[in-house]
């Protein structure tokens, strides 16, 4: 019984208190009495069993205790007349419309982004704050006092529980997926450098997935959640035995996930249309795609990813791009062009200090055979790494070069 109570909280969850923010418009009614009818629910189906529309019968009970908590607040003749219309309301909207307003409202502009996520992860996932507090590494007040203050300022600023009108989607669409995409970063490669998160990982998955089936005409959407898919195929194979990062020229793709694979390249196909223009996350999972094609390394299409990056740069210009460009472009036409397009990059303010611009350079500089010159350039990365795992790729490079010690590098 727990188990089906605990199915239906990860599948039921944003239905149930969507429904009610859009009943009665407080959110912190609306997630009161969520948690009141999940509660009710397990000794009620305990003695009655399971019923056929979980949702449907968990969105009744906190309907239910919205009117009792509305009635008990105040004798106001406007709260009797709100618990009254809430008793007799009609049958909640269809769940899709229901996930898809309460998405585009937690990731409203107007929200600072750490709100935004934090939202997002608390009313439509319903991850507990200690769980959303985990995954960031932050304390669970800090994240109560985000969701605090994103809910107080959607009823302070008027924020509409709806999503954007037809002229206005497009544009809000992006933020709603750059939510997403980050929510699934920091669960594949956490910003610390520790293992992967795959509950929020996968949490980010679900949420692209409901996007996607809720917005089937969103190109975008599709391209994010195809990314999503092709990224996360890779998590088997990602770490060692010891937990460190396995970079994908050496992963063991006997791992990946074939399913997955198979379902993001779908996906790919439907938002890049080989003539198509296709947006930066469509792309991007175009360039998933080919690495995950490839039976191993060496059989990958660089000329394909290569092209791939020249329509991301025309997009809008872009040094990280540009700077994965040079690695594809080195491995299509060897690591001389991979230098000169290092050099050609220059340091722009973006990169500046980045361990990955000196990481790239010295991976050029490995393959000519300038040992010397390798390890001192990777010494500089090693040093603006960002965390202990990312240093220790590279001090593995170092190793195979013969760097001992700093300063004392050796040529091969």
């Amino acid at each position: 019984m727990r188990a089906a109570l605990a199915a239906a909280h990860h599948a039921e969850w944003g239905v149930v208190f969507g429904t009610l923010v859009r009943l009665t418009g407080d959110w912190e009614l609306a997630e009161d009495c969520a948690q009141d009818a999940f509660a009710r629910a397990l000794p009620a189906w305990e003695r009655d069993g399971v019923p056929r529309r979980p949702g449907a019968w968990l969105v009744t009970a906190a309907r239910r205790c919205a009117v009792d908590v509305l009635r008990r607040r105040t004798t106001e003749c406007d709260k009797i007349a709100e618990a009254s219309a809430l008793e007799t309301a009609y049958e909640p909207a269809p769940p899709g419309d229901e996930r898809l307003r309460l998405i585009f409202t937690c990731c409203h502009p107007a929200l600072p982004l750490e709100a935004r996520v934090a939202l997002t992860l608390r009313a439509v996932g319903g991850l507990t704050t200690r769980e959303i507090a985990r995954a960031f590494l932050v304390g669970e007040d800090t994240v109560s006092q985000r969701i605090l203050r994103a809910k107080r300022k959607i009823a302070t600023a008027g924020i509409p529980y709806r999503v954007p009108p037809p002229g206005a989607r497009a544009e809000r669409l992006g933020g709603v997926l750059a939510v997403l995409y980050l929510i699934f970063t920091e669960g594949y490669a956490p910003s610390d450098g520790s293992a992967t998160r795959d509950r929020l990982a996968e949490e980010a998955v679900r949420l692209a997935r409901l996007v996607t089936a809720e917005a089937p005409d969103e190109p975008e959407a599709r391209g994010l959640l195809a990314l999503l898919l092709l990224q996360h195929s890779r998590r088997a194979a990602r770490l060692d035995a010891d937990g460190g990062l396995v970079t994908l020229e050496h992963q063991d793709r006997s791992l990946w996930d074939r399913g997955l694979i198979a379902e993001g390249v779908a996906l790919v196909r439907e938002a890049l249309p080989e003539l198509g223009e296709g947006g930066p996350y469509a792309l991007q999972a175009a360039l998933a795609a080919q690495h995950a094609l490839a039976p191993d390394a060496a059989a990958t299409d660089w000329a394909a990813i290569v092209a791939l990056y020249d329509r991301l740069l025309a997009l809008r210009a872009n040094p990280v791009v540009a700077l994965n460009r040079a690695v594809a472009l080195g491995m299509r036409d060897g690591p001389q062009a991979q230098l000169d397009a290092v050099d050609a990059l220059g340091t722009p303010k973006e990169l500046a200090g980045h361990h990955a611009l000196a990481a790239v350079r010295a991976d050029a500089l490995r393959r000519l055979g300038l040992a010397r010159a390798a390890a001192a350039t990777y010494e500089e990365a090693r040093a603006a790494a960002p965390n202990a795992a990312i240093a220790q790729q590279y001090s593995r490079r170092l190793t195979e070069l013969g760097h001992r010690t700093k300063g004392t590098p050796r040529d091969g």
